[in-house]
Order: structure tokens, then C-alpha cells, then sequence
């Protein structure tokens, strides 16, 4: 997003500005999320989406070539064997506009975080 612009107030909000051909993409990865973590609460956070679940949860951001997902180095490093084809950092995976998206393995690293999540959450409140 370019700095003058207004954040944008919440997901759908932030989608609709998207250009056509990320939009519809981003809705996909939206609903992924939500089908997978439906009790997630919505909410932009760095200026992007994010999804939180007795805690962070998962982030993700349309750009040019690509939707960046944010599901935390838990999250990459659990899946690092499903994720060699994609441009990969610490924390996040890329994946290009080019090919298809993986919607399935969203899924299963957002099911991944929301576990991760409320274990930790649960031991937290042992103590």
C-alpha cells in the first residue's frame, strides 16, 4: 500500500481495494483461513490482514507477483518439506501469482497455527 493512503478498516475493505486480479485470489486465501480457523477474529494489522486466535495467528498481503503468508517460523518450519518450490523467509512464504495457490496447504498450516495456539494458550493457563 502506498504510504498517503488510508490503512484500511478491516479485510473486506482492504480487498476491495486490491486490483482485479488479486482480489479474487484474496478472497480464496480468506476463506481458507476462515474455514480452517473459524472462530478467528479479523483485523488489519501492519496494514495488512490478520487473523488472531489467543494470539497471533496468521497474516497475509496481495502484492504485484504475489501473495506473501505470514504463518509464523513454527508454521514454515513444519511444512518446509511441502514448501521448496516457493521463495520461503523466516516467517513467511511467497507464493507467485503465476502458478497455482495452494489453498489446501493454507488450510493445513493455519489448522497447524490454531493447535499451536491454544496449546499454548492452555499451558499458560496451568500456570
Amino acid at each position: 500500500m502506498k504510504a498517503d493512503r488510508a490503512v484500511a478498516k478491516d479485510i473486506d475493505e482492504y480487498i476491495a481495494r486490491l486490483p482485479k486480479e488479486t482480489r479474487a485470489i484474496s478472497q480464496r486465501v480468506r476463506a481458507a483461513i476462515r474455514k480452517a480457523a473459524p472462530d478467528a477474529e479479523e483485523k488489519i494489522s501492519y496494514q495488512i490482514p490478520a487473523f488472531f486466535l489467543e494470539g497471533n495467528l496468521v497474516h497475509f498481503a496481495a502484492y504485484r507477483n504475489h501473495i506473501g503468508f505470514y504463518p509464523g517460523a513454527a508454521g514454515i518450519e513444519k511444512f518446509k518439506s511441502e514448501l521448496p518450490s516457493y521463495e520461503t523467509a523466516k516467517g513467511t512464504v511467497r507464493f507467485s501469482l503465476d502458478r497455482p495457490i495452494p489453498f489446501d496447504l493454507i488450510e493445513r498450516m493455519v489448522k497447524y497455527r490454531v493447535k499451536e495456539n491454544l496449546d499454548a494458550a492452555e499451558a499458560r493457563r496451568r500456570k
